[in-house]
């Protein structure tokens, strides 16, 4: 399987010919470059301009997929699951879709822009998890104290930083090291912008892959 970072929330997540694509953004619009890539299936966690600019990565027979429930295309079954942008419930900026999605023996999950702490029953909704991409840059979403909490409580095989600052990024949002430095350094790795793994290679207990552009 491959996974590639194109910044803020959206990821390139590949395996025999099949590309799922999160979050997508336009580039232009947050001063960063543009994903290069189609996605034959495309999650959009909330629709604001930086997570929702499908036109960018879609083609033709792209699947696009925004709500909550359980859909099966192909043989990747997909899990949309309501939570909140916010710690208010959605009042300040509306609902969040949590995805969780099963691909090549894997099960991975996408936080979105989520606002505040999973409770017991979201994180029992969530299940196992073998990748979880979370945000961790704050002020429009939880940050590196809460992306920690929320990393415990879920207790994935990996944590992949995402929605963080980095040059050029127009947004008011924290850098990676904030949410590095609270855990020790065998503990975080720093990748590049693509990783090709197995299932092999996945340690016994949570370990932060973060990459950069």
């Amino acid at each position: 399987m491959r996974i590639r970072w194109h910044g803020q929330s959206c990821f390139e997540i590949g395996y025999e010919g099949n590309i799922l694509v999160t979050d997508p953004h336009d580039g232009k619009n947050i001063g960063i470059n543009p994903p290069q890539v189609e996605g034959d299936i495309i999650l959009v966690s909330h629709d604001h301009y930086d997570h929702n600019a499908v036109r960018k990565v879609e083609n033709p027979d792209s699947e696009i997929v925004r709500d909550a429930g359980v859909r099966d295309i192909g043989d990747i079954k997909i899990e949309g699951i309501k939570s909140y942008h916010d710690e208010e419930g959605g009042k300040v900026r509306g609902e969040n879709t949590i995805f969780k999605f099963s691909m090549n023996g894997l099960d991975l999950c996408h936080m979105g822009d989520i606002g505040h702490l999973p409770d017991e029953e979201l994180v029992d909704e969530i299940g196992s998890v073998d990748f979880l991409f979370i945000p961790v840059g704050g002020n429009f979403t939880i940050g590196p104290e809460e992306a920690k909490k929320t990393i415990e409580k879920i207790d994935p095989k990996i944590a992949v930083p995402m929605h963080f600052k980095i040059g050029g990024l127009s947004l008011d949002i924290k850098t990676l090291e904030p949410f590095l430095s609270l855990y020790p350094d065998e503990k975080t790795f720093k990748l590049g912008v693509e990783l090709d793994f197995i299932k092999a290679d996945l340690p016994e207990e949570t370990e932060i892959w973060a990459f950069s552009l």
